[in-house]
């Protein structure tokens, strides 16, 4: 099937060709191609409408039953895409593991739930705010920026959902923490052997799950919590009798804090994008309960100005610089960041992924409260329609490194918005603005009416795309 395609990105869709059989292969690429071009709501509809021509070759169910029945594995194409992006990866490759909540409506809709909504919990105060929805456990690569190479995007590989214990069977039921530990070691397996792993996630994660079982050239930095209980190590054997397992008791992250004894050092870090003055104050220490018989160290950070309370860290790493090892975790809020990108403008949260069928000549029963999903119907879908989204994800910032005009796109940002003065490197909307001008350049240089607009084309689209 021929699909106009920016001359870089398709070698890129090539590449995740391994993954699919031929006609599924088409409906992927008819996918993609649609999902850049899309605006507004992404739905299916929606996406094969913006995908052009190449969307109307095939009927229309045919791509709902690539979601829901096509024989292609999302692990296969995670594969796929980690194989694409270890050229970018730095020698030492950070791994981030985090959640997010994807919100749903509807009662025909399988794995959906009730979660805690942590922003709406955050702006709600101390009341707890739930919403329905979908809740994926998922694994990122952290990409340096050419330009900035101390700061970088977090690329979402791996992913998993997570049911809620009152929506599933016993036996399907799977912690958060154990889908993260089963995310790190699928990825571990791709990575290639000798790199160093930097895992980094936030406290839910750094529990002994997920840092126990950790191989020796994986290290993990992630929040602590203050009354952990802390050793140091076991004294040496003196005389007959059963060694110590434990050392004596050390002082917990708060006490740690609070001991005026132990003198505050004065640093600086990285933390996102500035260069900011920390009080910090460290020990090395034994977390057996987590971490068993592998040595930690606990970082206590203050603000020197006092406008935040204090916070504790803990990182397997003890022999890096305490700045670095702060600036590491800080790059933990680029997935967040890659959420917010997902979700506002490439339709994470958009896809109904819904099913209802009835027999000809029966009335619709009423619908009761809370979800009705019968066994395990549209689960194919909805276990695939995430991981397309963020392949798209993944291939619009691949092709935008390697083929992308960082300088051009800025300066035509700020020209046409000039308030925008302290913008010096692309976002992702750039980026995808970019990718989508290619995909729109590409289809309409092919129409033989605008042969002769071709050279005007990259000129008018943007207001097109606005208007539009």
């Amino acid at each position: 099937m021929s699909v106009p395609l920016p001359s870089a990105l398709g070698p890129l869709l090539l590449e995740c060709q391994a993954a699919f059989t031929r006609p599924s292969f088409e409906s992927f690429v008819v996918l993609v191609t649609g999902w850049i071009a899309c605006l507004g709501r992404h739905t299916i509809a929606r996406v094969l409408q913006a995908a052009g021509p190449a969307g109307r070759r095939k009927h229309h169910a045919a791509f709902y039953r690539f979601l829901a029945r096509a024989r292609w594995v999302p692990d296969r194409l995670s594969e796929l895409l980690v194989r694409l992006l270890l050229p970018l990866l730095p020698p030492e490759i950070l791994v981030i593991v985090d959640d997010t909540l994807c919100h749903k409506s509807g009662p025909q809709l399988f794995g959906a739930g009730m979660h805690v909504d942590i922003p709406r919990s955050r702006y709600a105060g101390r009341r707890v705010a739930f919403s329905f929805g979908h809740d994926w456990v998922v694994l990122a690569l952290w990409i340096p920026r050419p330009w900035a190479p101390s700061r970088g995007w977090a690329v979402p590989v791996l992913w998993r959902l997570y049911r809620p214990k009152r929506r599933c069977p016993p036996a399907a039921y799977r912690k958060r923490t154990d889908l993260a530990a089963e995310l790190l070691g699928v990825v571990l397996e791709w990575l290639p052997a000798g790199r160093r792993v930097h895992l980094v996630s936030d406290a839910e994660y750094a529990c002994r799950t997920v840092l126990r079982a950790l191989p020796a050239h994986v290290d993990f930095t992630g929040p602590i919590v203050p009354d952990a209980a802390l050793y140091a190590p076991p004294a040496p054997r003196r005389g007959p009798g059963r060694p110590r397992r434990k050392g004596r008791r050390l002082r917990t992250p708060t006490a740690l804090a609070a001991d005026g004894r132990t003198p505050w050092q004065a640093v600086t870090a990285d933390l996102y994008g500035r260069v900011v003055p920390l009080l910090i104050k460290t020990q090395v220490a034994w977390w057996y309960t987590v971490t068993g018989v592998r040595p930690v160290r606990v970082i206590v950070t203050r603000d020197p100005a006092g406008r935040w309370r204090d916070r504790a860290y803990v990182t397997t790493a003890t022999a890096a610089a305490v700045p670095a090892i702060l600036s590491t975790f800080a790059r933990r809020w680029s997935l967040e960041a890659a959420f917010r990108d997902a979700k506002q403008h490439l339709g994470l949260e958009d896809p109904q992924n819904g099913w209802w069928r009835r027999r000809a000549g029966r009335r619709r029963p009423l619908r009761r409260a809370g979800p009705h999903p019968r066994g395990r119907r549209g689960e194919p879908a909805v276990l695939r329609t995430v991981p397309l989204i963020w392949t798209v994800y993944a291939l619009v910032l691949r092709w935008y490194l390697h083929a992308g005009q960082p300088t051009a796109d800025v300066a035509a940002v700020r020209q046409a918005a000039p308030w925008y003065r302290h913008k010096h490197t692309p976002a992702f909307t750039d980026m995808l603005a970019s990718a989508r001008r290619a995909v729109w350049t590409a289809r309409l240089s092919t129409h033989p009416v605008l042969a002769r607009l071709y050279r005007k084309i990259p000129d008018l689209l943007p207001p097109w795309l606005l208007v539009a």
